[in-house]
């Protein structure tokens, strides 16, 4: 395979979300499969709903799902390219002015489908004489500007679908410039993927149709052996199959983070979810880019679940190993020599990364006891082994206990979670007591905070 170049371009008018990142993420796994380049590009054309901090936003979500781009452009800073582009398609008859009013166009095709017909722009304005654009211009109208298609059908194999077709006779010559001169998506696409020699490019099916409409571009603005591989993923849907907005922030890679989620997991999620590989934690993305076969991506509607990403965080969470967190950890503090022991004793036992706070408190912070039981809790006191304590002094201590008391199970062990912990339930005691120490076990308890 030749070196790929891919891209990411989304449009800087919102938080990206899971769906956008499962985009991203098929394009920067398949070209760190294929030792490739991913290029972020913002498509930024619409200067007045493009924002900065967008654009600022979507590179720090993308940094924390982990992908780092090989380049970063800009749409905004490169329409000359889009204008030689469109000089060059106008020279060659397939770019032409059309004066009809959104109002128009809309009661045209209102008339079609009353007859039964496609509403297919019916190509009025190539019938329009010199002199009749003239009186249109003196009215003060202004053209917006169509793509003449060649009504003929465009065939390609698509790395996801398989052999695909659209019959462009089907389709209206579609709109590449507004009537203020403004771009819209499909040419400024075009003239970039060319001047950086995308070669592959991986999106969502609902670009299926605009593929036609691209690959007569591609022929003319770069001639026929330019064409890019093309490959449409299918989308990620809310559980209730409603489709996700990038406006509305339903479950925006930002918002993922803020509620805890773990980034592995959203990766994993978005890249596997509606694929033939079940969802499972990954420790890294290179685990993922194994499992990444475009051709084996389902045709349907992929359903996602916030409650299923939410146990997928978790035993993400549980498998990290200590290196993986150590930065995460020591940007709470939590740091030392028992802090590797810490992690393993507590990472099974966590939803959220952020619980490790209140477990750290637990271990080296002070907490009230819960007493059940005064007078079993002296007994466990006056009973504590000498330091130094390892992984066997919990058994050794509760195998004395049950001894002298008679006590067992649940009432053995659930009045010396509660003072030792303030809590219910949470990780193995056999590991956590070490940490504590025989100082603040001893406080604890007698009763006393520690």
């Amino acid at each position: 395979m030749p070196h790929p170049i891919v891209r990411f371009a989304p449009s800087p008018t919102g938080r990206i979300h899971i769906g956008n990142a499962r985009t991203a993420l098929l394009n920067f796994l398949y070209a760190r499969k294929h030792h490739g380049d991913f290029i972020l590009r913002f498509d930024d054309t619409d200067v007045e709903r493009s924002k900065e901090e967008f654009a600022q936003a979507i590179e720090i979500d993308l940094a924390w799902l982990g992908i780092v781009p090989d380049a970063v452009l800009r749409q905004s800073e490169r329409f000359s390219l889009y204008h030689a582009a469109a000089g060059k398609l106008r020279e060659a008859g397939r770019l032409y002015p059309c004066f009809e009013t959104a109002g128009e166009l809309d009661r045209k095709r209102k008339r079609q489908q009353a007859r039964g017909l496609p509403p297919v722009y019916d190509r009025a304005a190539l019938a329009l004489s010199s002199g009749e654009r003239a009186k249109l211009e003196a009215e003060g109208r202004r053209p917006h500007w169509r793509f003449k298609l060649d009504q003929e059908i465009i065939r390609w194999t698509d790395l996801v679908r398989g052999e695909s077709h659209i019959d462009c006779a089907s389709l209206s010559d579609p709109v590449l410039l507004r009537e203020d001169g403004t771009y819209l998506y499909t040419l400024p696409s075009v003239a970039d993927d060319i001047a950086q020699k995308i070669t592959h490019v991986i999106r969502g099916e609902d670009h299926v149709t605009n593929t036609a409409v691209q690959l007569q571009l591609f022929a003319i603005l770069a001639g026929p052996g330019r064409l890019p591989s093309f490959g449409h993923h299918n989308l990620l849907a809310s559980v209730n199959g409603e489709a996700l907005s990038k406006r509305s922030g339903s479950l925006s890679i930002g918002g993922l983070r803020e509620a805890g989620i773990e980034s592995l997991a959203v990766a994993a999620a978005a890249v596997l979810t509606g694929s033939s590989v079940a969802l499972h934690p990954v420790g890294n993305l290179d685990e993922l880019v194994g499992s990444l076969d475009l051709g084996e991506l389902s045709r349907g509607v992929a359903r996602f679940d916030p409650a299923e990403l939410a146990a997928l965080s978790a035993r993400t969470l549980h498998g990290l190993s200590f290196e993986a967190v150590r930065e995460r950890l020591e940007a709470h503090d939590i740091v030392g020599y028992k802090a590797k022991p810490f992690w393993f004793a507590t990472r099974g036992n966590l939803l959220k990364f952020l619980d490790v706070v209140d477990w750290w408190r637990v271990v080296e912070g002070e907490i009230a006891p819960v007493v059940e039981d005064i007078e079993f809790l002296e007994a466990a006191q006056r009973n504590l082994p000498g330091e130094p304590w390892d992984e066997n002094v919990w058994t050794s201590w509760t195998e004395t206990l049950k001894n002298i008391t008679g006590r067992k199970g649940r009432a053995l062990f659930h009045p010396l979670r509660l003072a030792l912990t303030g809590r219910e339930n949470g990780p193995e005691l056999a590991a956590l007591l070490p940490l504590i120490g025989k100082a603040k076990a001893a406080a604890r308890l007698s009763g006393r905070a520690a």
